[in-house]
């Protein structure tokens, strides 16, 4: 039932009757994106994209640091991410994963298979 029509989209539904529900991988690398940077110790992604300001820019920063790819409703994702200082790395890194695989699942219907991580940097908070 779901095809992959080109490399970006891949179709979910199809029915004649009423039509096809396609997700681009795009939308994938968003969710990615959004998730990993709700999760406590992570400064922002690749590019040094925050989550504040993940909401004023364009789509295509959005998913800077993600890489998504999606083969038969089965979704592998790898992240680079700036940590913050003083947090533990492979606890923070199975949340990022968790809450990573929890949203593209809840969201999309697919199946997440792999998340990994790529730490590009650690952020020292600076003292005023």
């Amino acid at each position: 039932m779901e095809k992959e029509i080109d490399k970006k989209n891949l179709v979910l539904r199809e029915d004649e009757s009423i039509g096809t529900v396609q997700i681009a991988d795009d939308v994938v690398a968003m969710i990615a994106s959004l998730a990993a940077t709700e999760v406590d110790g992570v400064s922002a992604m690749a590019g040094n994209i925050t989550n504040e300001l993940m909401s004023k820019v364009g789509v295509k920063s959005l998913t800077k640091g993600v890489k998504v790819e999606v083969l038969d409703k089965n979704v592998t994702v790898d992240l680079t991410v700036t940590m913050e200082y003083g947090y533990n790395i492979p606890a923070t890194c199975q949340a990022v994963q968790q809450k990573v695989k929890n949203a593209i699942e809840n969201m999309t219907g697919l199946t997440c298979s792999d998340v990994n991580i790529r730490i590009a940097g650690v952020n020292m908070k600076k003292d005023k």
